[in-house]
């Protein structure tokens, strides 16, 4: 009987070796890279930070903290010239929400995982906008809410990409530690 995941490795009760720190680091720093492109034009581009940000609290859940989210947060309002916490509220909450929901996501299948991420990255908008408007801002409208259905959409080969450096430490682990077997 051959149990395999969506990734192609066997299931077992083992638990998996940590995804590389500095693996984590650099696939933060690219998003936050690829969120530096204008949106003015487009506004359809997903937040790429909180997506990555949200991928590794699900998956990697002891690596990520609070402050790592806050951290980027901040970056993010320097980056756009927003106000101070625009980004870093809502990135803090939507770590902490992928971390308290970590286990019940992990449970699914890449799809569903997706479908469970949605909620929380338009909860995040919801945020960004909110604070916005507090602020004196302009409502954007509703197409700015594309923009986290593009995400969801996005989960699905960003969270493949993502795992396959952890999938070539599992394999290299089992190989390593049972003998080639």
């Amino acid at each position: 009987m051959n149990n395999s995941n969506l990734y192609g490795l066997e299931t077992s009760s083992r638990i998996a070796p940590p995804t590389n720190p500095w693996f984590i680091l650099l696939s933060l720093f690219l998003a936050l890279i690829a969120n530096f492109i204008p949106r003015s034009p487009i506004p359809y581009i997903p937040d790429w930070v909180a997506l990555v940000l949200c991928f590794w609290c699900v998956y990697q859940p002891r690596f990520i903290s609070l402050g790592t989210a806050f951290i980027l947060g901040l970056l993010m309002d320097v980056a756009d010239g927003s106000i101070l916490g625009q980004h870093a509220l809502p990135y803090v909450i939507l770590a902490w929400c992928a971390n308290y929901l970590s286990r019940r996501v992990l449970s699914f299948q890449n799809i569903k995982q997706a479908i469970h991420i949605l909620p929380l990255l338009v909860g995040c908008q919801v945020l960004q906008i909110s604070m916005q408007i507090l602020a004196g801002g302009i409502f954007p409208g509703w197409e700015y809410f594309i923009s986290p259905v593009l995400a969801t959409i996005a989960w699905l080969p960003l969270s493949y990409f993502l795992m396959l450096a952890q999938i070539r430490r599992m394999q290299n682990y089992r190989h390593d530690s049972f003998g080639g077997l």
